[in-house]
């Protein structure tokens, strides 16, 4: 899943980026909902980074991910 501490908001993000094109979590869903999909022992780091960052828990995972390049088809 994640990488070995420290955690940064890139990594956050990227694992993010993989729950949502994998159809597990909406773009609209809260941030907190990641840690599901994320080892207990290993969140607070992950919420310690998130809040140093300035996001809050309950930011939309859209607000986390930012602005995404499209391809065309």
């Amino acid at each position: 899943m994640l990488q070995s501490i420290p955690y940064s908001l890139d990594i956050i993000q990227d694992e993010a980026r993989q729950l949502v094109h994998k159809g597990l979590v909406s773009r609209q869903q809260p941030i907190y909902i990641l840690c599901q999909y994320i080892p207990a022992r290993e969140w607070a780091c992950i919420e310690n980074e998130l809040e140093r960052c300035d996001f809050l828990l309950r930011d939309r995972i859209a607000d986390l991910l930012g602005q995404e390049a499209w391809d065309n088809d």
